[in-house]
């Protein structure tokens, strides 16, 4: 399986980028994950509602042209479907189980995702009503995918 996490902002803390690494590393036996970011939008020190939207959409546009009409697209969230770390390895087997072979994630930035990347979500996920860094989710991200792959073949490290 071919997976995408497509992610606005770059890494810039160490801990951040060994944790996301450590992650790549274990995925290696499972999957074909690739890692793409895109840079975040500048919207100044107090910007307006116009301002914010326009880097939403310029970030949007970036992200698109990473994404392949035989991607299946899920957005993070906040307002998305839940799951458990099962589901979502239900989930994720059943994406193998029908034949999809490619997957791409995105994660937004610190102001969210544009519409014009939520209108082409195929499903919307959240892994909380809180709301956290894109860094962190990175990261969260990447561990939910190994536990998934672990879970769905029987192998220990999820408890």
């Amino acid at each position: 399986m071919d997976i995408k996490i497509l992610a606005v902002g770059r890494l810039k803390e160490k801990f951040w980028v060994d944790a996301c690494n450590e992650y790549l590393k274990r995925l290696k036996p499972y999957a074909n994950v690739k890692v793409i970011e895109i840079k975040e939008g500048y919207t100044g020190n107090n910007p307006s509602d116009a301002e914010l939207k326009s880097a939403r959409l310029a970030e949007g546009e970036k992200l698109l042209k990473y994404f392949d009409k035989t991607d299946f697209l899920i957005t993070l969230e906040v307002e998305g479907k839940g799951f458990s770390s099962e589901a979502f390895a239900e989930k994720i087997q059943g994406f193998s189980d029908e034949g999809i072979g490619s997957i791409a994630f995105v994660i937004g930035g610190s102001t969210g995702l544009a519409e014009n990347v939520t209108e082409k979500s195929n499903l919307a996920i959240s892994f909380s009503k809180m709301t956290f860094p894109h860094h962190m989710m990175r990261v969260f991200l990447l561990e939910q995918i190994y536990r998934a792959f672990k879970i769905n073949r029987g192998e220990t490290y999820h408890k």
